[in-house]
């Protein structure tokens, strides 16, 4: 396995059978040569900087009932809100003068957020803020979206792509989705210049080796500069609550592969890492991610967010999530800098 873990470190690349046969071969020895590789190629792109992301969850409200999410449109029991652009200016507000030069306005896939709307709310961001990135994860839009969005200010775009095999996009979703629309969306982002970032679960219903090794084949395809993926963690509310969640093992060796074909990407150790784990976030970090997430959100509606059970930091003010990200990455011997943190170019021969 190691000599699988040097070709891919070397031509960024692997086949479907090797990729499957690394990732269902693993083993603890292996785990840890991978994650001192993936190390030293990101302190040779980011050095010991960590960067952060402000997250602005705007809306619970979404039209789709993808059966692992807390927040579909079929959980009756979910207590939904809007935030205003006001609330969402606020909040850029609060983590400008925290040292945040990015902010994420992530929701579910909302309607009332109309294109009108979305564009009026970040051209006030990038009005108001003309020195940060703006991120948006809003979801599946039409091309003409997107461009308008773009248009208005935004730079980055994240939408997970989930899994790549459409069989079992099918049995995680239901028939109005479709992975071959997801990824068109991507292209779709890439083609108008966005910065794109894309991503899996790991760890969801009936997920083999195989449909990991098929979404690696993706990100390769799809260069992204952005990848973001998390275990799955059930929801009580949702077709798949009694399923065995994903494991932070499979997760952090992910991150780890990730790295290693695509070596500047910009890869966060995300807030679920963080709830399967009370050092999940640290120990993605070690495994070769370099970004955080801290919550921006309006603390009374924090718990309203919820696409998984037990997620955590919903109580902490942001300038207690802030200090809190910033003494964990210390204690590992990293650095949360102030930077929009935009991905390093590479060379074309190592893509």
């Amino acid at each position: 396995m190691k000599k699988l873990i040097d070709k891919l470190e070397e031509t960024h690349s692997l086949s479907k059978q090797e990729w499957s046969s690394l990732i269902r071969g693993r083993t603890p020895d292996t785990t840890e040569y991978l994650f001192e590789r993936a190390r030293d190629i990101r302190h040779t792109f980011y050095g010991n900087d960590i960067y952060i992301r402000g997250l602005i969850e705007f809306t619970n409200y979404c039209k789709n009932d993808c059966f692992y999410c807390g927040i579909r449109k079929g959980n009756e029991n979910a207590h939904r809100y809007r935030l205003s652009r006001q609330q969402i200016l606020s909040c850029c507000k609060k983590g400008y003068e925290l040292g945040f030069r990015t902010f994420v306005l992530q929701g579910g896939e909302d309607g009332y957020y109309t294109d009108g709307i979305m564009t009026d709310i970040v051209q006030n961001i990038r009005k108001c803020f003309p020195d940060c990135a703006i991120t948006l994860s809003l979801g599946e839009r039409s091309y003409e979206s997107y461009q308008l969005l773009f248009d208005a200010g935004a730079e980055r775009y994240l939408l997970r792509h989930e899994t790549y095999d459409a069989g079992h996009y099918g049995r995680l979703h239901p028939k109005s989705l479709s992975a071959e629309r997801r990824r068109q969306c991507l292209w779709d982002l890439k083609a108008i210049g966005y910065q794109v970032g894309t991503g899996f679960m790991v760890g969801s219903p009936f997920q083999t080796p195989e449909n990991l090794a098929d979404d690696m084949l993706f990100l390769k395809e799809l260069n992204p500069q952005m990848v973001g993926i998390g275990p799955f963690i059930p929801h009580h509310e949702t077709p798949f609550a009694k399923s065995p969640p994903g494991t932070l093992e499979l997760t952090l060796f992910m991150l780890g592969l990730i790295r290693l074909m695509l070596p500047s990407v910009l890869l966060p150790a995300t807030t679920a890492l963080g709830t399967i784990a009370p050092d999940g976030r640290e120990k993605g970090i070690l495994a070769g991610a370099n970004v955080v997430m801290p919550n921006l959100s309006p603390t009374e509606v924090r718990k309203d967010y919820l696409l998984y059970d037990n997620k955590i930091c919903t109580g902490d003010e942001a300038a207690e999530c802030r200090a809190c990200m910033e003494n964990r990455m210390k204690r590992i011997g990293y650095q949360v800098v102030v930077s929009r943190g935009d991905p390093v170019k590479l060379e074309r021969n190592l893509i």
